[in-house]
């Protein structure tokens, strides 16, 4: 007669990384500018705080590396765009609104 495993619940209800939905995020700024260095830092606290270790943040400085916003139509800076999970959604501004942040990220149920 085997011997009985004891599942330890905690374990059980953990969900496994592929079952837990990653998101790709990309700020694009243009310099370093009081207002995207804000959207950098509230981005970066949003994501810590809500999405940790289940997010790749990338920061696109527009006057450094413009060709790669070639397809993003970007029309404002800054400017959040989550690839993933889809639907792609934008969110332009310095990010302050954090209401307004999760629920475009759909972290936050909409009232």
């Amino acid at each position: 007669m085997a011997p009985r495993r004891t599942v330890n619940p905690a374990k059980a209800k953990r969900p496994k990384p592929a079952d837990v939905e990653q998101y790709a995020l990309r700020l694009y700024v243009a310099g370093m500018t009081p207002r995207s260095t804000r959207a950098i830092a509230n981005i970066k606290e949003i994501c810590e705080e809500h999405l940790k270790g289940l997010y790749s943040l990338q920061v696109i400085d527009l006057y450094r590396q413009p060709v790669l916003a070639d397809g993003e139509q970007i029309i404002a800076v800054p400017t959040l765009i989550r690839k993933l999970p889809m639907p792609l959604r934008r969110l332009i501004g310095d990010l302050s609104d954090r209401q307004q942040v999760l629920i475009g990220l759909d972290l936050k149920p909409r009232q």
